[in-house]
């Protein structure tokens, strides 16, 4: 990174950290560029591009010839939902059918995808990969169908390995195992340290594709209260280590789905110790962690695992290459049994795309993808949270996520998620009912949002009609 663009964000995170600090409040003027040009000694550009990336995230606005003002805070109309409460302990889990049948509902591409699970496919290089790919098509080496099996390409996971000491955590590529995708990862690392019918925890609200997982291998699952805000309670997990006999513990500590939640370093490490010390693995679900807004990459768990006890899966599904299946799991102690496992159910990754991102990484290509595609979610976070502030009812319960491509909502008590579901699809509006993210079907009147897609008049037009059959409700 140039000097010259750290400057930018420098200036950038300083001034945001006074406003959340309420030392500029709303109203307030900012100094104009040539002030801050001397206090700071930067160029004039330097300090247009640091205002113009508040500007995207909703936290200034520029009035005409007055200068830039801290703008009212989005979503501060807003409380923030309390920690979650799951009712009654383990669980045997019954949801696929219900998730499928939801799922089902919004694969139609004319329906908004307010509830979709995947980002904008037009934010990412796909032209440019499509490059590589052919390029690794061309130069395949037969050999590779061999030298290319579990734990995977040797440049894919050099590569990898390297971004983790980037972020803090030494993992050797010996202990990267290359999957099809974070759900395979996930699957793996679960049938690594479990049998059927073993109890596993898992935060609530949790992904629905981590309940999915556990269905079919004929898990039960402990729901651990959380923040939408701060994540996993520790001393809730403690508790639950004390008195059950968990063999896992599952969770998303990055921006949560569908929370948007963010664990902190200091209760990562907290995290990593209490694990250790009850001896139980932990599988962390990590797919989001390049998406976040601030100028600092949240650390991943493995930077507090001197002893294998984390199993780290992540992808680039969600952050350069949606359908091209291309995930990892950095399996610490478990790396042998992963790869056997790996062999044993679908035997390889496509071999030419693991060798194509190999290329991508090694060539920097991915970092410059991954800065204009963070600044563009940061900008969409902005635009829907105004949407909400804009459309639903004061009632509405949220907290504004670090990162990712979620907001997660609680409506008003009378509001019923499932049905509202039901009846905006009607009109042609995917969203994301609570009750699909917990394994006891909770969270009724909560709702998930999908921001990963640019605002659009047909967004707006969606969020009008949301607010209409909300209302209704009430």
């Amino acid at each position: 990174m140039s000097e010259k663009t750290t400057r930018y964000l420098e200036l950038s995170n300083y001034t945001e950290q006074l406003i959340r600090d309420g030392v500029l409040r709303v109203g307030d003027k900012l100094p104009s560029i040539r002030h801050a040009c001397k206090a700071h000694d930067i160029s004039p550009i330097t300090v247009t591009k640091a205002y113009y990336l508040l500007e995207s995230k909703g936290l200034i606005e520029a009035r005409e010839k007055s200068g830039y003002f801290v703008r009212a805070r989005l979503g501060a109309n807003f409380s923030e939902p309390e920690m979650t409460h799951p009712v009654g302990a383990s669980t045997e889990l019954q949801v696929s059918d219900f998730i499928f049948q939801i799922l089902d509902s919004v694969r139609d591409p004319k329906i908004t995808p307010l509830g979709s699970s995947f980002p904008s496919p037009y934010l990412f290089p796909l032209d440019r990969l499509g490059k590589f790919l052919a390029n690794s098509a061309r130069k395949f080496d037969p050999l590779s169908t061999v030298t290319d099996l579990p734990p995977g390409n040797e440049g894919l996971r050099r590569q990898l390995a390297l971004r983790y000491l980037a972020h803090g955590a030494q993992v050797p590529p010996q202990e990267i195992v290359i999957t099809s995708g974070a759900m395979e990862g996930l699957n793996l690392c679960l049938q690594a340290v479990t049998q059927p019918g073993d109890l596993i925890a898992i935060e609530s609200p949790t992904f629905y594709a981590g309940l999915q997982a556990s269905e079919r291998l004929g898990l039960k699952v402990i729901e651990i209260p959380s923040h939408p805000r701060e994540g996993v309670n520790l001393n809730a997990l403690e508790d639950t280590l004390r008195h059950h006999p968990v063999k896992a513990c599952l969770f998303m500590l990055n921006f949560a789905n569908p929370t948007g939640s963010l664990v902190s370093a200091e209760s990562k490490k907290a995290l990593v110790e209490l694990v250790r010390r009850y001896d139980v693995p932990l599988v962390e679900d990590d797919v989001y962690a390049e998406l976040y807004f601030g100028h600092d990459a949240p650390p991943c768990s493995k930077t507090f695992d001197p002893d294998g006890q984390v199993m780290h899966v992540s992808s680039f599904s969600k952050c350069l290459a949606p359908g091209y299946r291309l995930g990892w799991v950095a399996a610490g102690r478990y790396a042998e049994k992963l790869r056997r496992q790996k062999l044993s159910s679908s035997l390889a990754t496509t071999i030419p795309v693991q060798q194509a991102v190999a290329d991508f990484l090694k060539q920097g290509a991915y970092e410059n993808h991954l800065r204009s595609l963070r600044r563009k979610l940061a900008e969409q976070e902005a635009e829907l949270t105004r949407s909400v502030e804009q459309y639903f009812p004061l009632e509405t319960r949220m907290v504004r996520p670090l990162g990712g491509y979620f907001l997660w909502l609680e409506l008003p008590k009378q509001v019923d998620s499932l049905r509202l579901h039901q009846e905006a699809l009607a009109r042609g509006i995917s969203i994301a009912p609570g009750p699909i993210f917990s394994a006891k079907r909770e969270f009724k009147n909560y709702v998930r949002l999908n921001f990963g897609h640019p605002d659009s008049e047909q967004r707006q037009a969606a969020m009008r009609i949301l607010k209409e059959l909300i209302t209704a409700q009430l």
